[in-house]
């Protein structure tokens, strides 16, 4: 200790000085060259060596997920052929205005639903039940100006003028189902005579489609009209209770109308068969709809990797699958997960309640939030009833998430991830709500350290030049005490 004491009493405030500035340099040069690494490949440089290298030297064993090829070659070359923008697409589960989003607002006094959204919403209205051929049915003429108006009182009112004209009138029971309805019964009661109705009217129209390009356009209208009515009752049927009574609308429907597949309608199956716990009838499903040469979806893709989760999750323990290594079943698990969480990053935190949901949007965007909101609201329930399945995702996800390929030109299972979703996902979700960003990821724990160290020296440094005695006076003690 004399001889320690003696040393420093030796040492200059220059020394002090010089020792901080070079620390300074070189832990600013160190998260530099941490900052470059991960800029250009996505993880930090002196985590990935001490896993890759120095763990295995201590006895620890890397757990990482193997990399998946079985969907890589032909799904990803499908998918680059047909790279889509950002297209945003109507939710196949989107609720009731009248009877689940405005209830929402008058607990929380919170605007569900954008400007942008409902406006979408309202284009869509008018392309699927507006036609030319409106002006001759004059209750057509009204809901066509009903479909265009922004307040809802005025839409509701439009809607009873329409059915003034002509009780008949499918389109205004429709928006009364819609906006009026405050109970999903109430809604249920209107398309029940919306179905009516619309029966009648596409019966017609299929009688004397061929006489005119005039007439055809009627009868797509009056199908669309057809086939949103029967897919809201049984959407009503499964808010009600009547799972399997939905299952066999949602059937019917897919059957009758096989061309309208864009509409996915198996999204909605295959939420309703998980109520039912009918896991074979699911995988039936994925078996028809999760092809290589159809537009993915969170719904098919996470779905499609609870199921392999299912097989394994209840067993699974990550401390004995590092020491003995993953089965068959979890790596096709673990495969899953990768292929889910590299289509969109952002369900997991939904899944995992590590994020907070709020209602999902009329629109969403595919690999977006949006999307990862829509699918967790309705799904999360079907994870937690799975015993150790949020476990497994839990112990996996992270890892997948690195190893999503870095930077964004790149792909892996699908095409690139694509730049503009923040854009349309701050457009579709309400302002009160987080937007979730990716591809931007988490600053790994050592660019943290980095540079917390590089701006602690370079402190160091600046205190130790303007009060030199003072510092020197600290070091020494700072020394004797340790």
């Amino acid at each position: 200790l004399l001889t320690v004491t003696v040393f420093l009493g030796t040492l200059t405030p220059k020394f002090y000085f010089a020792l901080t500035v070079t620390s300074s340099f070189i832990s600013g040069l160190i998260f530099v060259f941490e900052w470059w690494h991960f800029r250009k490949y996505g993880t930090s440089f002196i985590e990935q060596v001490s896993v890759s290298h120095l763990r295995p030297l201590i006895g620890g064993v890397e757990n990482s997920p193997p990399a998946p090829a079985a969907f890589s070659a032909g799904e990803n070359e499908t998918s680059r052929q047909n790279m889509p923008e950002c297209k945003v697409w109507r939710n196949p589960l989107n609720l009731f205005r009248g009877a689940e989003y405005s209830r929402y607002m008058w607990v929380t006094g919170k605007e569900p639903l954008t400007y942008y959204d409902m406006n979408l919403s309202a284009q869509d209205h008018q392309n699927f039940f507006t036609c030319d051929t409106d002006a001759l049915r004059p209750s057509d003429t009204v809901m066509q100006k009903a479909w265009r108006e922004r307040n809802p009182q005025a839409r509701i009112k439009a809607a009873y003028q329409a059915l003034e004209l002509n009780n008949d009138c499918a389109t205004a029971y429709v928006l009364l189902a819609e906006e009026e309805a405050t109970t999903i019964a109430d809604a249920e009661k209107y398309f029940k005579q919306a179905l009516k109705a619309g029966e009648m009217i596409y019966r017609k129209s299929q009688n004397c489609h061929s006489q005119s390009p005039q007439h055809e356009a009627q009868l797509r209208r009056d199908t669309n009209v057809l086939v949103y009515v029967k897919r809201r009752l049984a959407m009503c049927a499964r808010k009600l209770g009547r799972i399997r009574e939905a299952v066999k609308m949602m059937r019917d429907l897919m059957k009758e109308f096989p061309l309208l597949s864009m509409l996915n309608i198996h999204e909605n199956l295959l939420e309703a068969l998980l109520e039912l716990q009918a896991y074979a009838d699911v995988q039936a499903v994925l078996a028809k709809y999760d092809d290589i040469s159809l537009p993915k979806s969170a719904a098919i893709c996470y779905t499609a990797a609870l199921l392999k989760a299912r097989a394994v999750s209840e067993r699974f323990s990550p401390e004995t699958a590092s020491k003995r290594g993953l089965s068959t079943a979890e790596i096709n698990a673990v495969e899953a997960i990768h292929r889910a969480v590299e289509f969109n990053p952002h369900v997991p935190k939904y899944l995992l309640e590590m994020k907070s949901l709020v209602l999902p949007p009329e629109h969403i965007l595919k690999r977006g939030d949006s999307e990862a909101v829509a699918y967790a609201f309705f799904h999360l329930q079907h994870w937690k009833r799975i015993e150790g399945a949020l476990n497994l995702l839990h112990c996996t996800w992270e890892g997948t998430f690195r190893m999503i390929p870095y930077p964004l030109e790149k792909g892996h299972l699908f095409y690139p991830y694509p730049s503009c979703t923040e854009t349309a996902d701050r457009e579709l979700l309400p302002t009160f709500h987080e937007v979730s960003v990716y591809p931007q990821k988490e600053l790994p724990f050592f660019i943290h350290f980095t540079a917390g160290l590089c701006s602690f020296s370079a402190m160091l440094a600046l205190l130790t030049h303007q009060f030199p005695e003072l510092m020197v006076i600290f070091a020494k003690a700072v020394s004797i005490v340790s």
